[in-house]
């Protein structure tokens, strides 16, 4: 079925609407993993702040958070299974950066040099498993620094006096102040009043970490060992559980969207199809009243046709009768009768043809009916000596007993035709199964070409010298009007079979 501009444009807005749920579906999906990416930054935020609070309480007075301290509990807050803000396996490492954006302290994973440097470039990184983010927030720990680890200063320790670890001694060492304080305390932090120290605190412990420095080195160290940032790595596995479920869904839509365009094309073709069958039913009701008329109009020019013809064909035996005509007259007089016989043999086989089938049906004994026809022929067998043998079953059968004969007696007449002198003819009958039967009509002739085992039956196509070209037309005219079938097939090793089916038995 050629497509119409109607079809070509309901396809192409089903392709659309196709392409639009596609690209719906796209963009939902990629919302569904921006939100899930946003969500993880907000958990990243709302850890960072942990972190802040965390780092507030156990600064010291003096803005100092020893790494021996701070480490087991980051540890925890990565480790920890019973953490509601951190969901279980989420939180990889954390890292705390100096001012140079160095790690001062990493809890968990470490990061390579390489991907450091792409963190401080863009600030955030997201890797095949992992998102690293640096400063998710701006931490509030003003003042707060990491001294250097133990093992860093466990050699400047051995070394160092217990003068230098505890200060002198109250009566050699001592340092005396306007305000009587004693001097031996570490220098301020940056940033902070001088004088902030309370009254009345006595002595001060130097922390291990100033044992051995002065107070420009105490000073730089402080300053290097600032904590200026935050680094966080959070796993995506929960990220991509999420895309990869929605993904699921997004296919599963995408996949009922295309069931559901392929039906809609379908549907709409079956409706063209079927819209377009039913204008050429119409059309051909139209052309089969036209040519009805056509027949029943021809069938009667035909059979007024057979008067004057009849006329014609008395007056040429009149003319051939009398006793002063010539041989030559009489002689074309019989030509005159001969043709005008072949053309009144072919008015009726017409007649015939264009005659409606309405069928009477009645029990027959079908071997009775075949032995009737076979007499009516007898003339025709004998004048060709061929031999004609009736086999089968005694059957009884549902048909029209007039149209039935006129069926057989074209089968056996095109088979005198077809075989030579001195040929076989064998008409059998065979119970197929307890409703039906068939009746075949064998010979031994030339048999018919398997490419025109189908045009045989169509109107004037005939394969004989005398043949009229209508007399199998109407025998499948007849079979169409029972609901039988007839076929033509090959004899072996030579001939034709002419076989009806789905003869109704008699109950």
């Amino acid at each position: 079925m050629e497509l119409t501009r109607r079809s070509v444009l309901v396809y192409g807005l089903l392709a659309a609407v196709w392409v639009l749920v596609l690209g719906w579906q796209v963009e939902e999906h990629a919302r569904v993993k921006d939100a899930a990416k946003s969500d993880l930054r907000y958990r990243s935020k709302d850890i960072a702040n942990t972190v802040g609070a965390i780092i507030r309480g156990m600064r010291y007075r003096v803005g100092a958070i020893p790494a021996e301290r701070l480490d087991p509990v980051l540890n925890e807050l990565i480790h920890g299974r019973t953490n509601e803000l951190v969901k279980s396996s989420e939180l990889i490492s954390i890292a705390l950066l100096d001012a140079n954006n160095t790690p001062l302290l990493v809890a968990g994973r470490p990061l390579d040099q390489q991907r450091q440097e792409q963190l401080l470039e863009r600030g955030e990184h997201w890797g095949e498993r992992s998102v690293t983010l640096v400063n998710p927030i701006i931490l509030d720990i003003t003042n707060t620094f990491i001294p250097p680890p133990l093992s860093e200063v466990t050699n400047r320790l051995g070394e160092a006096s217990d003068e230098a670890r505890h200060g002198p001694p109250p009566e050699h060492g001592r340092a005396q102040v306007a305000d009587g304080a004693v001097s031996n305390a570490p220098p301020p932090l940056p940033g902070s009043p001088e004088g902030r120290r309370p009254e009345g605190r006595g002595r001060f412990r130097r922390p291990s970490w100033m044992v051995g420095l002065d107070e420009q080195e105490i000073r730089s160290l402080i300053e290097k060992r600032t904590l200026h940032g935050l680094l966080l790595t959070m796993s995506t596995e929960g990220l991509e559980a999420a895309a990869t479920r929605d993904l699921w869904l997004r296919t599963m839509i995408m996949f009922l969207a295309t069931l559901a365009a392929l039906g809609a094309g379908l549907a709409w073709r079956n409706l063209a199809k079927s819209s377009d069958l039913q204008i050429r039913l119409v059309r051909a009701s139209e052309l089969n009243t036209h040519l009805k008329e056509m027949n029943l109009a021809a069938a009667g020019l035909a059979h007024e046709t057979r008067n004057p013809l009849n006329i014609i064909r008395g007056l040429a035996q009149m003319i051939s009768k009398q006793p002063n005509t010539t041989q030559e007259v009489q002689r074309k007089s019989r030509d005159i009768i001969d043709e005008a016989d072949k053309v009144a043999a072919q008015l009726n086989e017409f007649i015939n043809y264009s005659r409606p089938r309405e069928v009477r049906r009645s029990r027959l004994a079908l071997g009775s009916v075949v032995n009737e026809v076979v007499r009516a022929l007898n003339y025709d067998l004998e004048e060709k000596k061929i031999s004609l043998q009736i086999r089968g079953e005694q059957l009884r059968i549902e048909a029209d007993e007039q149209l039935l004969r006129q069926a057989l007696f074209n089968l056996l007449l095109n088979a005198i035709q077809a075989v030579d002198a001195s040929g076989e003819i064998q008409v059998v009958a065979e119970k197929r199964n307890a409703l039906e039967a068939l009746l075949e009509v064998r010979d031994n002739g030339p048999g018919v070409p398997p490419e025109r085992r189908t045009e045989i039956f169509k109107p004037y196509f005939t394969t004989q010298k005398q043949g009229t070209g209508l007399g199998l037309a109407v025998v499948q005219q007849i079979v169409l009007a029972h609901g039988w079938e007839v076929e033509c097939l090959g004899n072996e090793p030579g001939g034709a079979i002419f076989r009806i089916t789905h003869l109704k038995l008699a109950g």
